[in-house]
């Protein structure tokens, strides 16, 4: 990195540090500090339920997922647009007209104390843990590649979200998430156009897109039912409208976003604006994978994109037969060059069958490539076990660094950071608030006084800071940083959904029944995880469902023995 990329760093994260300070100051009551004032606009909704969902993991693995796997992931979005209709039509003015802070709040209305309870701790375990993985993302991949320690990394993350989030509670993370955003798609696009300006000038975006097609990267619906696949057209259309139901609808790290605002009408157009925006955006982002994947058609790749890796292995005693992979991979990548740069200069005059040949040898180059790669990994894996082999977090920023002109260096790395910064501080405000109103002040026997709970929040809000940021220094990569965190909601998101549903819809079943029936669910999705019984989007739809039906039968059950010890 150069200095001028250390002063766009430097100097874009600054400025959002002092930006949601200064705006924020000034909070005098638990409204202002929780619920932002109830003033926000639908732009500022729509643009905060963005950056709270677009964390860094978002531009971290998900142009490596599209690297590797193609543009098939973006499938797991297509329930998202369905999810906003619903939570607009129901979710939203149930909220609002129960004034509420946050959303758990209203199953106590409607069931009982324990019932808020156990939904606020479900919701605080997961995301507690999801707050440690958004801080520990960016740190562990810009360790690995830029050599900085990664404890002093996520300890700085941590700290300049906790400033502004503790300063300015809710209202401080919208204003600073409009800041955030649009760092973020200025660094995108920008990243977009520099990759399509580095291939060849035989190649247009047209035939990037052809190449890409031909090394099975423009796959994007599966239709099939195979639970094997986590990505198909159904599992993103149901599995993924639950899992966006239950995020969007339950998760306090949103609802907290669109409570702010000043009416219905503005949570409900905050919200439409995501549903609307939010699938094109995930698509660009893994297109800017795939277009990666193009360059490096054209361009040496690395053998595997963590240097960390690389290194411990090359300082191992598998280090020649490392060396001889690289070598084969070289000799392969040197054959895929000529090979694609040949049909780009030649397209218009080729044949049909000369097409087809050029797509038979192409596959076969990628396939041998694919090997190499993974026999790789098996000397890494076996010269460290702590060695992290899979590189698809690694892939977006080593072409980075690597790759683009300086200034647009420290402009990416402010998107990571930003992006790291924004879902942070999002889950941070909703863990304190939930803390504060669905625990602390609900349980406190003694009426305290608003300047007592403000304090509170802001000292909660600093707690799970400092719980994120140590959960964070004991994180691993796990598969993909992107699918941990989904895994992770999709554990306990079902479960909650169907609490929430019984609580709308189905008057019949009572506090005692969805107690019971959620705590036996919760246990039953665990054992379905580990058993390895299905793909996690599917746990969703599950967890939904077994609750309802769990809480329905216990229902049954108790209503029968009333009747009858009554008669």
């Amino acid at each position: 990195m150069q200095l001028i990329d250390w002063i766009v760093l430097t100097g874009t994260i600054a400025f959002i540090v002092w930006y949601g300070v200064y705006k924020s100051r000034g909070s005098v009551s638990v409204e202002d500090y929780i619920g932002g004032g109830k003033n926000a606009k639908w732009w500022t909704i729509g643009l905060s339920v963005m950056a709270t969902q677009a964390s860094a993991i978002t531009f971290l693995s998900t142009p490596g997922q599209a690297y590797h796997d193609g543009m098939g992931f973006v499938q797991f979005y297509f329930g998202l647009p369905i999810a906003m209709v619903i939570i607009c039509m129901v979710f939203i003015p149930i909220y609002h007209r129960l004034k509420v802070y946050t959303a758990y709040e209203y199953l106590e209305s409607r069931f009982d104390r324990k019932t808020r309870t156990l939904t606020a701790i479900l919701f605080l375990v997961q995301r507690g843990l999801a707050a440690g993985i958004t801080i520990f993302a960016p740190a562990i991949v810009l360790s690995a590649v830029l050599g900085w320690n990664l404890t002093y990394l996520t300890v700085i993350i941590g700290v300049l979200v906790i400033i502004y989030t503790v300063s300015g509670g809710t209202k401080a993370v919208s204003l600073t998430h409009k800041q955030q955003m649009a760092v973020i798609f200025t660094g995108m696009v920008v990243a977009f156009f520099i990759i399509l300006s580095y291939l060849p000038e035989s190649v247009g975006f047209t035939d990037a897109l052809q190449i890409a097609g031909t090394g099975g990267k423009m796959d994007i619906l599966d239709y099939s039912f195979d639970f094997e696949n986590r990505y198909t057209l159904w599992s993103g259309l149901i599995g993924g409208s639950f899992l966006a139901l239950s995020y969007f609808g339950t998760d306090q790290s949103q609802v907290q976003r669109y409570l702010s605002g000043g009416s219905v009408r503005e949570s409900q157009l905050g919200m439409i604006f995501n549903g609307l925006l939010k699938v094109p955006l995930q698509f660009f982002i893994l297109l800017v994978g795939v277009m990666v994947f193009v360059f490096y058609q054209f361009n040496t790749a690395p053998l595997n994109f963590n240097p960390a890796a690389t290194e411990t292995v090359l300082s191992s005693n598998y280090a020649e037969q490392y060396k001889d992979l690289i070598l084969v991979n070289e000799d392969i990548q040197e054959k895929k060059q000529k090979l694609t740069l040949n049909y780009a200069e030649n397209k218009d005059n080729l044949s049909e069958q000369q097409v087809a040949d050029f797509k038979k040898k192409y596959v076969q180059l990628e396939e041998q490539q694919k090997e190499v790669r993974e026999e790789a990994k098996l000397f890494i894996d076996a010269s460290d076990e702590e060695a992290e082999s899979n590189d698809k977090d690694y892939v977006f920023i080593h072409f980075i660094l690597n790759n683009l002109p300086r200034g647009f260096i420290g402009l990416l790395l402010a998107v990571i950071l930003s992006a790291a910064m924004s879902s942070t501080a999002s889950e941070l405000n909703a863990l304190a608030s939930t803390t504060v109103i669905d625990l602390y002040r609900r349980n406190h026997k003694e009426a305290k006084s608003e300047e007592h709970y403000l304090a509170a929040s802001k000292w909660f809000t600093l707690m799970w800071g400092v719980i994120a940021i140590a959960f964070a220094s004991l994180a691993d990569l796990f598969d993909n940083l992107i699918q941990l965190v989904n895994i992770i909601g999709s554990l306990f998101y079902g479960n909650v959904l169907g609490i929430f549903l019984l609580a709308f819809f189905m008057k019949y079943v009572k506090s005692n029944a969805v107690f019971i029936a959620a705590i036996i669910t919760q246990a039953i999705i665990f054992l379905v995880f580990e058993l390895n019984l299905m793909p996690y989007l599917w746990l969703n739809v599950l967890g939904c469902a077994l609750v309802i039906l769990i809480a329905f039968i216990i229902q049954s059950f108790t209503s029968n023995n009333t009747e009858i010890e009554t008669t």
